[in-house]
């Protein structure tokens, strides 16, 4: 028997399968069910262990939190039953161990996508804040929410990649070569990642899609896409005027105060009536498009955009116009001092004039700025002419570049607003996050051809990294809903991109 040319059988076979639609109605009753019954049960073990970032726990290498956490989350993937899946733990010495998956694809011409997630937790803050009978490491459910550190960052990201994948096959829609990669140290900064992506380069191959799953939302009623991450400068003022402690009586008037020093050289990078930051490195114009959506965005929420924040009564916000308050956190730099030390509790502290004040400053800068330039500004601003002839030194931890994302495709733009308005009932929104992904910047520049969908649950009252954090179970759901749209829709593009020529060639044979 005569058989088609391999070229004419691929086009056959894409014409085929794109007859294989995903049904959205299973879809939804499927995805409800997995995740009540498979994925809430494992995240809730997943919870129970205090896996911290390695820049929070000094013993990561020693005290096996890590491989615990690995070990509870690759027994559930291997449970799955996800065909044509491999995966592996990467694991080499001083560095975090990285699970690295991959899933042959189904299509005739299969592409590659990349999925990104992380399994490392922030700090407990065990010292309060918790609600009565819920804890860092008390899985409780309530409300439809998951509370528990790690559920919504980032643990539930590699629940939603795989069954996103698996509602897939057990439709029979055919998908494209799916790697995911889930490292466990994102919350220190990833410094990691960037060596295992070049070591497995050739593995990864290049993807025409990355989905990250380590992103917010604006609301629980859409799919939201994240536009743009702010990067961040970290490092420590140190001030330090005497050699020890002396009596406040005897040299308040004579030795000059560090913490007044502190606050003084603090003035030159931001001002302290309004919070704007004074560094015109830290600065960058704010395009058209990205001013357009914000507004959009503000006109959406309103006042939800600072109300999801626990302000006490009484107390109010930098602006009253969400846009303002938008751009702000998404496009302007913005100065947090997270810590200090040199200062003893206020029950135990006597009068003394202390010998130094240290602040730990998390300086949020806006995408395309040079976080290598933007810590050598504060630093030479904040060095010099130190007042009184104090020692006054910024010392740099690191510097993460901010993101923002490539315009987006018509057929993403499309499989997106069609994903929403089917498993959400509304359009996709469009929203800055202030937080950093500083790895994005670095993707970016491996994968320059690359499309991006950059999504996540951390929406209003979440709170991760703080007392509370929680993922909202049925917007958890229906957003991998829209993962597995999304999947379908990429093997039905690229597949199908030469449809058109399929006519031609069988006239031309006739």
């Amino acid at each position: 028997p005569q058989f088609p040319p391999p070229s004419l059988l691929v086009l056959l076979v894409c014409s085929l399968s794109y007859a294989m639609a995903l049904d959205a109605t299973k879809l939804k009753e499927w995805m409800e069910s997995t995740w009540e019954k498979s994925c809430i049960p494992v995240l809730k073990e997943y919870i129970t262990i205090p896996n911290q970032s390695p820049a929070y726990d000094p013993e990561w290498e020693t005290n096996g939190l890590q491989d615990k956490a690995i070990d509870v989350l690759m027994k559930w993937v291997d449970s799955l039953g996800i065909k044509g899946m491999k995966h592996r733990i990467v694991r080499e010495p001083k560095r975090t161990p990285l699970i690295l998956m991959e899933i042959a694809g189904t299509c005739a011409k299969p592409e590659t996508i990349l999925m990104y997630g992380h399994m490392d937790k922030q700090p407990p803050m065990m010292d309060g804040g918790w609600f009565e009978g819920y804890g860092p490491y008390k899985p409780v459910v309530k409300d439809g929410k998951l509370y528990g550190r790690g559920a919504s960052d980032d643990g539930y990201a590699i629940f939603t990649a795989l069954t996103s994948i698996k509602a897939l096959q057990d439709q029979g829609v055919t998908h494209d070569r799916i790697v995911i990669t889930v490292e466990a140290s994102e919350e220190s900064g990833s410094p990691d990642l960037p060596y295992y992506i070049e070591k497995f380069k050739e593995e990864i191959g290049v993807p025409k899609l990355i989905v990250c799953l380590d992103s917010g939302c604006g609301d629980y009623d859409a799919l939201w896409l994240t536009t743009t991450l702010r990067g961040v400068c970290i490092g420590t003022l140190k001030v330090k005027m005497i050699t020890e402690a002396v009596h406040s009586g005897s040299s308040g008037g004579v030795i000059p105060s560090t913490f007044r020093i502190a606050r003084h050289v603090l003035n030159r990078i931001e001002n302290s009536e309004t919070g704007e930051v004074l560094l015109k490195e830290l600065w960058t114009d704010i395009p058209k498009q990205r001013l357009d959506q914000t507004k959009a965005t503000a006109e959406k929420l309103g006042a939800e955009v600072h109300t999801e924040f626990p302000f006490l009564k009484g107390s109010k916000p930098v602006h009253s116009d969400p846009t303002e308050l938008l751009l702000n956190r998404s496009w302007r730099p913005a100065l947090a001092v997270t810590g200090a030390d040199g200062f003893p509790s206020v029950q135990n502290a006597g009068n003394i004039t202390r010998t130094h004040t240290h602040f730990k400053l998390s300086m949020r800068i806006p995408p395309h700025v040079n976080p290598e330039k933007a810590l050598q500004a504060m630093k030479k601003e904040l060095e010099r002419d130190p007042p009184y002839g104090a020692s006054v030194v910024f010392d740099i931890t690191q510097g993460g570049w901010g993101w923002e994302a490539p315009k987006l495709d018509k057929w993403l733009e499309t499989s997106l607003e069609k994903a929403s308005n089917t498993y959400f009932g509304s359009k996709v929104g469009y929203m800055g996050e202030g937080g950093s992904i500083p790895f994005m910047q670095m993707l970016s520049n491996f994968f320059p051809e690359a499309q991006f969908v950059i999504v996540g649950v951390l929406g209003p009252k979440s709170n991760a990294h703080g007392p509370n954090e929680f993922l909202e179970l049925p917007f958890t759901k229906k957003l991998t809903c829209c993962m597995s749209q999304l999947l379908a829709d990429h093997c039905t593009h690229y597949c199908h991109q030469a449809l058109p020529c399929l006519s031609m060639m069988l006239s031309f044979r006739s």
